[in-house]
């Protein structure tokens, strides 16, 4: 059995398997979290050096990947669960069954527990067994982010699976046998309402209303101080049937919430989890290294900003839905299109529906935008809600949707970057590059599957050819996938002409999917000098420019060579490449290289310079 809750051990036949040094634990622990899944070479480097790898970290992750290898070789001939170490593609998957891995056989158990036809008895019992695989806390011998970040996220798996077996247990009847855990228990997390709750009903079944009315202050008190924040629906109505003396109402548990009732919607809008995600565990990190902060005095808003396509969108639903639980009165979300082929969505337009979802009636909604967004800031007021801004096109389209209360966290996505949020309402920027090699080429292999993991080579050439875009990765997996009869090689050679990639990437004519056609929406956006600047620079035949050859490229003096070049780069059309030297990838310069020749003027110069 691999034990990842409590110390990483590895017991084979009673006893416990020496796993190494600490770092070498850590790969282990990394693998066995995704078992059965890749995990590439960078995300092993992220996890193991926390982003500040050795120089030498490839041999030495090498060394423990070969270690581990020979002592699960070892552990299986000794009568332990077969467990292999394949390398794969960009990475390496660890393939043993989830049941001999405490998570998984964990997460199976609750999720059995969970299925609304379970009934009560057999739900209390699966969820006390998935319970007692716990023995401290996670990962609890590993040192360093990664470890603290999934350490979190797994104790809030057990906090929701402690919860819904005390419900289950109340709603048998045995309250008595779950006062003392739940104590225990919100000790440690006193901030987890359900636990609150479970607690606060057991202890009235069992005649204890004083204590339950306490351990309510309590938990008040700690939420206003913390967060600002009055406790959540359900406790404030524990707390008022109790007040009221309905002892029998106040101690029941519910399967499911009731239908009707003064209790206020919790919305939960966001989109579907993107298929497929490789990587970016920095970039995930870092955006909820603002959910630990221990005083938040004020709002948190966070910025995703970077180039189209670079998977902005697709990195913020990731991170909300493994938040979402931080967040008990909802989330918000909005497609702002402010880069779309449709026009872009109207503040008050997007107050509405935020209105709308929070049960505002139409006849209440006020009809200035003004008007709306002071209301929309009264109904959220106190409450612990995540709301996603996505794919905004300026600071003035999101400032009227920014709530006024610090429980609150705000992420917008944009290609600008929206420097107005940063300086005026004190946002925290997170710019997106493109991805890694290593993760481009792993995420390639993963949607193509079969035919990328039999020929690497072009595998990887081909995630170049794509400037390693996750939108331009996508698109070519898809274009892989309906030309079956040509191997990948031949794929990549036709992608070599640059003349011809852009049209071949053009996702069936999606003109939300399609890259020249995504890239095109941040062109239209530019003033006329700036869009003349882009032209230019893709017949530029560096790979990057400075101001002074900007200037000369432009015919503009070197103040507005360098104003036009700031306008290209908050809109993320090049890029610092170095101190005072922009470059854009090669799928952009290709987009520009066609705009300069479709440009008669332009393409005339050229010629005279040939």
């Amino acid at each position: 059995m691999f034990q990842l809750f409590g110390p990483v051990t590895f017991t084979v036949q009673g006893g416990r398997v020496d796993l190494g040094p600490a770092k070498q634990r850590t790969v282990l622990a990394a693998l066995l979290a995704d078992a059965g899944r890749l995990v590439t070479w960078s995300a092993l480097v992220d996890r193991v050096w926390d982003r500040a790898p050795a120089t030498d970290a490839r041999k030495v992750l090498y060394t423990y990947v070969n270690r581990i290898r020979r002592l699960l070789e070892r552990a299986h001939a000794a009568g332990g669960p077969e467990a292999t170490l394949v390398r794969r593609t960009g990475g390496y998957v660890l393939e043993v069954e989830p049941d001999r891995v405490d998570l998984h056989r964990f997460r199976r158990l609750v999720t059995t527990a969970c299925d609304r036809r379970c009934p009560d008895t057999d739900r209390a019992g699966l969820l006390r067994e998935a319970l007692s695989l716990w023995d401290g806390a996670a990962l609890a011998d590993l040192p360093g982010a990664w470890a603290a970040r999934t350490r979190e996220t797994w104790s809030g798996q057990r906090l929701d699976a402690a919860a819904h077996w005390a419900q289950a247990e109340l709603r048998l009847g045995r309250h008595d046998e779950v006062i003392g855990p739940l104590r225990e228990l919100v000790a440690e997390h006193p901030f987890t309402e359900p636990l609150v709750a479970a607690l606060m009903r057991a202890l009235v079944a069992a005649g204890r209303d004083a204590e339950a009315l306490d351990r309510y202050a309590t938990t008040r008190a700690r939420l206003v101080g913390r967060f600002g924040a009055e406790p959540g629906p359900e406790l404030r109505e524990i707390h008022a049937m109790i007040l009221r003396r309905d002892r029998d109402r106040a101690a029941r548990v519910r399967r499911s919430p009731p239908a009707t009732g003064a209790a206020r919607p919790v919305p939960a809008q966001l989109p579907a989890d993107v298929p497929t995600f490789v990587g970016r565990e920095h970039e995930l990190s870092r955006l909820s290294e603002h959910l630990t902060r221990a005083d938040r005095a004020t709002m948190v808003t966070c910025t995703v900003s970077g180039t189209a396509g670079v998977g902005k969108s697709a990195l913020a639903v990731r991170w909300a839905h493994r938040v979402r639980d931080v967040f008990p009165d909802g989330q918000l979300y909005v497609d702002l299109r402010g880069h779309d082929v449709e026009q872009p969505v109207p503040p008050a337009d997007a107050l509405a529906g935020f209105l709308s979802a929070l049960d505002v009636a139409g006849h209440d909604v006020p009809p200035e935008v003004d008007g709306r967004a002071a209301r929309y800031r009264t109904e959220i007021s106190g409450r612990r809600m995540l709301i996603l801004l996505d794919n905004a096109s300026s600071v003035e389209q999101v400032r009227p949707l920014l709530p006024g209360t610090p429980s609150c966290v705000v992420v917008v996505t944009s290609r600008d970057s929206l420097a107005g949020l940063v300086a005026l309402h004190g946002a925290h920027r997170l710019a997106l590059d493109l991805l890694p090699v290593a993760d481009a080429t792993a995420l390639l292999s993963a949607l193509i599957g079969g035919p990328a993991e039999a020929d690497p080579e072009a595998t990887s050439v081909l995630a170049g050819q794509c400037a390693w875009l996750p939108l331009a990765l996508r698109v070519a997996a898809e274009l892989a996938a309906t030309r079956p009869e040509i191997s990948l090689a031949e794929l990549a050679g036709e992608l070599a002409d640059r003349r011809r990639r852009l049209d071949l990437l053009d996702a069936g004519g999606d003109p939300r999917a399609a890259v020249r056609a995504v890239f095109s929406r941040s062109y239209a956006r530019l003033p006329a000098d700036a869009a003349r600047a882009f032209r230019l620079l893709g017949l530029h035949p560096a790979p990057d420019v400075d101001l002074p050859s900007a200037a000369v490229l432009t015919g503009e003096p070197p103040e507005r060579a360098h104003r036009l070049l700031g306008l290209l780069a908050r809109a993320h059309l090049i890029q610092p490449v170095s101190t005072g030297r922009y470059g854009m990838h090669d799928l952009l310069r290709a987009y520009a290289a066609d705009l300069a020749c479709a440009d008669p003027v332009l393409f005339h110069r050229r010629e005279q310079k040939e």
